[in-house]
């Protein structure tokens, strides 16, 4: 009994020694650790143009995005909602932070892909990183068939693409705050006036209302525009709600395209004269893969 005792008493002051040591060597590490700052933004967009965030590693994500007509198109086409834009999207994180795309829009039946990377996160604690950074790009085709038969434009000529670094701060709990450069190319433009190449400056904010509620805004600055034709940069505002497993978006917009290619450059509605179109953004995420974020 007595060496029982003994024993006992040893490995007591011998383990609870160890685990004091352990707990601090634990403590010291956690306050030399820096972590990501999560959820910038709560969804992929922030109304018509894409967030910082990227899905985590498996992650398929379902995605729908629908404009109706504009809201001063009266009664007679029930303010927009006889008319109606839709795209569909399948997004899939290959890694935590990277993502790759495929949609189509009824918008001049256009099909577009996009690779999307997260290149830095924001971090606060012993190594803080002031923003985060997701680099973005783009390709798209036209395949309306609005040409005379005898003079069908190229594979290439349907072509366009966009560029993006997408620049991110969470400055609280309850704000965030995007910029947006931009580089957009057309390989084929409707006159020779017309650039081919487009620079514009975006600029996107979340304002968090409750747990599940949040407000965005979205504004994008094109430098320099079409020549042919009069277009508009691009506003939108939303209120997004989470509902589980997906976030949806009702969005205010003069855009009807629903990628970067239309909604940076080819915006024909004056958000001032009453040109905008009424929408939703609604994603459902299915776990393809089990990720090893979160753990």
């Amino acid at each position: 009994m007595k060496t029982f005792i003994c024993s006992l008493i040893f490995l007591v002051f011998f383990f609870g020694g160890y685990a004091q040591e352990l707990e601090s060597i634990l403590e010291q590490e956690s306050q030399e650790t820096s972590f990501n700052v999560a959820e910038t933004f709560k969804g992929t967009r922030i109304a018509n143009g894409h967030s910082i965030e990227t899905r985590k590693k498996g992650i398929l994500d379902f995605l729908i995005t629908h404009r109706f007509g504009t809201l001063n198109s009266g009664a007679y086409e029930l303010w927009g909602l006889d008319e109606a834009n839709i795209r569909l999207a399948l997004e899939y994180a290959l890694t935590d932070d990277l993502t790759f795309a495929l949609g189509r829009s009824s918008y001049e039946k256009t099909y577009d892909g996009y690779i999307k990377y997260r290149l830095f996160h924001q971090k606060e604690g012993d190594k803080p990183f002031p923003v985060g950074i997701t680099l973005f790009g783009s390709a798209a085709i036209r395949t309306l068939k609005d040409f005379d038969p005898d003079n069908e434009p190229s594979f290439s000529d349907k072509l366009s693409y966009a560029s993006q670094i997408l620049i991110a701060r969470r400055f609280s709990q309850n704000f965030s705050l995007q910029i947006m450069p931009t580089y957009i190319h057309f390989n084929q433009v409707p006159k020779t006036a017309d650039p081919n190449g487009m620079f514009a400056l975006g600029l996107g904010a979340r304002i968090k209302l409750s747990k599940r509620m949040a407000i965005n805004g979205e504004y994008y600055y094109n430098f320099n525009q079409f020549e042919s034709f009069e277009t508009f940069n691009s506003l939108s505002v939303g209120v997004e709600f989470e509902t589980g497993g997906h976030v949806f978006q009702l969005v205010f917009t003069n855009s009807r395209p629903m990628i970067e290619k239309g909604f940076i450059a080819e915006t024909t509605g004056d958000f001032f004269d009453g040109d905008i179109h009424f929408g939703f953004n609604i994603s459902r995420s299915f776990q393809v893969k089990k990720s090893s974020r979160g753990k």
